[in-house]
């Protein structure tokens, strides 16, 4: 029964996906944070589940992309749609549901990115190309700051900022970036200092900017992949 626990945790965060889209679609906002933060919780463990119990199959691989493919494709393109469509009404009303369409762009190369995931077999210790769960969380990050907005920020609720942000993480996805991955082969310090350090400043971002502050962690592991991946190639003097 014990191999069967990691695809029984896969279904739950499909299921977190479902909920998270529905709450989006009739306006449960707070909801839709939780549920997502949630998927993203049992989308970790069923890799380390799996790990721990030495069971690896063909089957779990499929159904973990079919879980993300909702999860963090489906969700995050009805999060920037909720959101252009809001920047668009105060401007120009008509039509502003074909106006925010291009929202789910986002789902289209979050497919993009799953089905190339699949088939890329260099994407063992790390990730090329931001990982749809950090798309989908930059995503909750601006819906939570939406819900809370902070003095200086509301240019990010610009329909042309809205946009460019649908355009630049459809991009990150299936460009082939270094990224690190969060898998912890063991808790000794040596071999994960840069994820104990990451995940200790995303602690305190996420303290002190609650949901917001998950955008920022997001924008923190894209920047910090980049320097890693930049003198990692830099030769030495």
């Amino acid at each position: 029964m014990l191999h069967h626990l990691p695809n029984a945790i896969t279904l739950l965060n499909l299921f977190c996906g479902a909920c998270a889209s529905l709450c989006l679609i009739y306006g449960r906002l707070e909801w839709a944070i939780g549920l997502v933060a949630l998927g993203a919780l049992f989308d970790l463990l069923d890799g380390m589940v799996a790990r721990w119990l030495n069971v690896h199959s063909e089957l779990g691989k499929q159904l973990d992309s079919l879980a993300d493919m909702v999860s963090f494709g489906l969700v995050p393109g009805l999060i920037l749609y909720g959101l252009i469509a809001a920047a668009w009404q105060g401007h120009w009303p008509q039509d502003l549901e074909l106006r925010a369409l291009p929202a789910f762009l986002l789902t289209l190369f979050a497919a993009l990115r799953l089905g190339k995931f699949n088939l890329d077999e260099r994407q063992t210790e790390g990730f090329l190309g931001l990982p749809t769960p950090g798309c989908t969380l930059f995503m909750i990050g601006l819906l939570g700051l939406s819900l809370s907005p902070e003095p200086g920020l509301d240019f990010l609720f610009n329909v042309g900022v809205l946009y460019g942000v649908t355009l630049l993480f459809s991009v990150l996805m299936v460009v082939e970036i270094p990224m690190f991955s969060f898998k912890f082969k063991t808790l000794q310090w040596t071999g994960n200092e840069i994820r104990i350090i990451f995940a200790a400043i995303s602690v305190a971002l996420i303290v002190c900017w609650q949901v917001a502050g998950l955008s920022a962690v997001v924008l923190l592991y894209i920047i910090s992949s980049c320097f890693i991946h930049f003198f990692k190639r830099k030769p030495l003097p």
